[in-house]
């Protein structure tokens, strides 16, 4: 996920050059911040059902949490632009170290109750949205960064994605970890996770500023714009679609996971910080051995494996019988979601027109991030003996999506290119 923006002189205290070496302005920023992301993200979740002991408000939590997440993307890509990605980072960690540590406060002093439940709701929806800020931010500078570093580009990229996937492996388990102690202690952790992303975004090198008198086209004549050309463009519109698709199962996995760990299989908390651990780590094999497979296999040849992989293993989630056989399916499933991922973003960066770059790749995030609150809702209506059900449903059009979708791709130019053939994505 790149921000566009406007080179222009940086302005401003946080615009300032730090003095210090790649690690200390951009890796340890980016590894506290993707730490706090990933815990937010898998973690909220648990903190609702831990204090409410309900399957549907579950639900309904990571609806609301991802919900100002996908409304926040335009807004805080523009304020990042023009206010710089430095200040943008600090002031949402900082906000949300202080309403997370204002919430766990709230909950030791609250008895179980209404109160309770609304304030834990609401944690879950601010932190989504602040969370989506600062991660745009970060998303911003190693942009530049990465732009600026002559000749190390593709390292300093390498390196940005082992620690978004790290923090993916290690936060769900430290989350399920520390919530056997109590949701407290969880989001006392997420609070000191903050305050440290805070202080270290004060380190980061300056991002190019657009002043609010050279302001570009409003939001929706960008969404617009990228709506244009994503319509002329068959192989991305396509693969976009399949994987909104994929995107809705992965996220009610995501979001029942917690219902069905706990209830169905008797688990902790803990174990389902594990799940997703080993998730991680699956779908970083995954991505690893892409970059072999698109050399002698083609776009096409890697997506249909992994298409065929991800509707084969969600299919299968349903009937797992036992948690072991859980974690591995949705690690299965994960893992070539990953895959997935690696064909739509070589696909997104050969046929997506530079002019048009910025404004359809906006498009393209808000579609496949759109699917997570649905999944969330439909958590939340949907009664706890029937979520296999419901699981397996979507697991159908999932596959039936995905099986459209290749077949009609497959004499596409673009999916019949090869990684060597392929210009990489920043």
């Amino acid at each position: 996920m790149t921000v566009s923006l406007h080179e222009a002189q940086p302005a401003g205290r946080h615009a300032a050059v730090p003095t210090g070496n790649l690690f200390r302005r951009i890796y340890a920023p980016r590894a506290c911040d993707a730490l706090a992301y990933s815990m937010a993200t898998y973690a909220m979740p648990l903190v609702v059902l831990a204090t409410t002991g309900s399957a549907s408000l579950t639900g309904l939590a990571f609806a609301l949490e991802w919900i100002p997440r996908v409304a926040a993307f335009s807004f805080a890509g523009a304020l990042v632009s023009r206010s710089g990605a430095a200040i943008v980072c600090f002031l949402a960690s900082l906000a949300r170290a202080l309403l997370v540590a204002g919430g766990g406060a709230v909950l030791v002093l609250l008895p179980p109750g209404t109160t309770e439940t609304f304030t834990v709701m609401a944690l879950a929806a601010v932190t989504g949205a602040l969370t989506q800020f600062s991660f745009i931010a970060n998303e911003a500078v190693g942009a530049i960064v990465s732009r600026r570093t002559e000749g190390q580009s593709h390292k300093v990229q390498s390196v940005l994605i082992g620690i978004d996937q790290t923090a993916t492996l290690v936060g769900p388990a430290l989350g399920g970890v520390l919530l056997l102690t109590g949701p407290t202690r969880m989001l006392a952790c997420l609070s000191l996770l903050s305050f440290l992303s805070a202080g270290l975004a004060l380190q980061t090198p300056p991002t190019p500023l657009r002043g609010a008198h050279q302001k570009g086209p409003e939001s929706g004549g960008g969404l617009r714009e990228g709506w244009r050309t994503l319509r002329s463009l068959p192989s991305l519109r396509r693969l976009v679609a399949g994987l909104v698709c994929s995107n809705l199962a992965l996220g009610l996995l995501q979001s029942a996971s917690p219902v069905l760990v706990e209830g169905r299989f008797g688990r902790s908390a803990a174990a389902v910080g594990t799940l997703w651990s080993v998730a991680a780590a699956a779908t970083l094999v995954a991505v690893a051995c892409c970059r072999f497979l698109l050399d002698r296999l083609g776009l096409w040849g890697v997506g249909v494996i992994s298409a065929t992989v991800a509707a084969a293993a969600c299919l299968a989630v349903p009937q797992a019988p036992s948690y072991a056989g859980y974690v591995a399916l949705v690690a299965l499933f994960m893992a070539a979601d990953g895959g997935l991922t690696v064909v739509l973003r070589t696909v997104r960066s050969l046929v997506i027109p530079p002019a048009a770059f910025a404004t359809t790749l906006s498009l393209t995030i808000l579609l496949l991030l759109l699917p997570y609150p649905v999944a969330g809702v439909v958590l939340a209506v949907t009664p706890p003996p029937y979520l296999a059900d419901v699981i397996g449903a979507c697991a159908v059009l999932q596959a039936l999506v995905l099986f459209v979708t290749f077949v009609r791709l497959r004499k596409d130019p673009a999916l019949r290119a090869t990684a060597s053939s392929a210009r990489r994505e920043p």
